[in-house]
């Protein structure tokens, strides 16, 4: 960093501050209902298949409006769509914590997915506007780490919630929460070019940088959809993140009931415990995968090596998980489990990243949709193929041993099918006539 860099104000870190503790609170919303799952069981007297379906509600809701959530981005901005977004997810919250029953509580879930679907998208997107090249890594990671520290002081807070008041007042502690950050992001938010807070050099610091321009593509939402998915590029960058978040939503949605399952802890034991994995996970999350990554291409390091590097060491370290599958003994398990969600989340950011880097003008919340729409399946499809296997074999080492195999089909799409991270052409540079061409 230079000195002249020093001396410029930090409006953009505050910022990315504001993205990084709306992410927190989303991600609370979500994990609520993992700690939530021994109390659930024993009311509800609910199968570790209900609990699957249970956990995956949210995400059929969730994954399917990424898409259309991402296109309404690049047409209304991030300022409007985040607004009404953190509003209704405050509302939804609400109905979550007054539902009851399995279809109830199911319910206000898929309600919940649906009011939560801009969120990462728009923090992508956001952190694009605010901020330049060489500081991408180190914005995305303040709110992508932000999800994984979510299981750090998340699961205990609501655990203890639970337990002292019951499984609806942790649900509601959630629904204050997230009325706090909607108050939060009306005052604060706007775009650089709409923030009268925003000083010129800072301004001018962003765009000179790289930062990406506001505004909605030229070729509009449904022209620019098509030419996306039709880039190779994409579909590189949206599969490999994929299999990342395929073993991310596992432990998101399983990891206190596989600690109270196979290691035979009660609620508050096993919340506690699940909280270690989740301090290396934040830890790797912004010392390597947005620190290291940006002080790596800033000493003049290949970029697109430096990004592929820690994706492709990251997720081969996720493969640890298979290690749990072999152990009953909770020192062993919390170790493998760890060594796992650190290197997955120290590749996160810098896959999250890439986003903003790779999508052309008034495409990256089209880009982010597609992305956190495949990502977001995996959310739906890992809680219920982990309690399909969990109710067949009595065992998590079946799951364990899947979400390794989908590990490796990711890191062949990151190196091979992405390739080099470079920015797609704007849609009128190479169809000025209106057709989506071929890439």
């Amino acid at each position: 960093m230079t000195k002249a860099t020093q001396q410029l104000p930090g409006r953009r870190w505050l910022i990315g501050c504001l993205l990084g503790v709306g992410i927190l609170i989303n991600y609370i919303d979500r994990v609520g209902l993992s700690a939530a799952t021994p109390e659930l069981t024993r009311e509800l007297g609910l199968t570790a298949t209900d609990i699957g379906l249970l956990g995956s509600a949210f995400f059929w809701t969730y994954s399917l409006l990424q898409v259309p959530g991402g296109m309404v981005l690049d047409r209304f901005g991030v300022t409007t769509v985040g607004r009404v977004s953190s509003f209704l997810w405050a509302v939804a919250a609400t109905i979550t914590a007054l539902a009851s029953g399995l279809w109830g509580i199911a319910g206000a879930r898929l309600l919940l997915g649906v009011a939560e679907a801009p969120a990462f998208p728009a923090s992508q997107k956001a952190t694009g506007h605010w901020f330049p090249l060489d500081e991408r890594a180190r914005s995305t990671a303040i709110f992508d780490s932000a999800a994984k520290f979510s299981n750090v002081i998340g699961v205990p807070l609501v655990a203890y919630v639970i337990f002292l008041y019951g499984w609806r007042w942790g649900f509601g502690v959630t629904a204050l929460l997230s009325f706090a950050y909607f108050i939060a992001y009306y005052v604060i938010y706007r775009n650089p070019s709409e923030d009268p807070k925003l000083s010129k050099a800072e301004h001018d610091y962003i765009i000179a940088g790289g930062g990406t321009p506001e505004g909605p593509a030229a070729a509009g939402q449904s022209r620019m959809l098509g030419y996306l998915l039709r880039n190779r590029k994409v579909w590189g960058l949206t599969i490999g993140f994929s299999a990342y978040g395929y073993t991310f939503y596992l432990f998101l949605t399983w990891l206190p009931g596989y600690l109270a399952q196979t290691m035979h802890m009660n609620l508050m034991s096993a919340a506690g415990y699940s909280t270690i994995p989740w301090i290396f996970a934040t830890l790797s999350d912004l010392l390597i995968g947005g620190f290291l990554v940006d002080h790596l291409i800033a000493r003049g390091y290949d970029s697109t090596r430096v990004r592929q590097s820690v994706i492709i060491v990251g997720m081969l370290m996720g493969l640890a998980v298979i290690g749990a599958a072999f152990t009953v003994k909770p020192g062993w398990a919390l170790l493998w489990l760890s060594i796992a969600i650190s290197g997955l989340s120290a590749a996160a950011p810098v896959g999250s990243s890439i986003v903003s880097l790779i999508a052309p003008k008034g495409g990256a919340g089209t880009v982010g949709g597609i992305l956190n729409f495949t990502n977001n399946m995996m959310g739906v499809l890992a809680p219920i193929v982990t309690g399909i296997v969990v109710d067949w074999t009595q065992s998590f080492a079946g799951a364990f041993m899947i979400a390794g195999v989908v590990l490796l089909i990711g890191i062949f799409f990151y190196v091979v099918v992405l390739g080099r991270i470079e920015s797609i052409p704007d849609y009128e540079e190479v169809a000025p006539s209106g057709a989506v061409p071929a890439t």
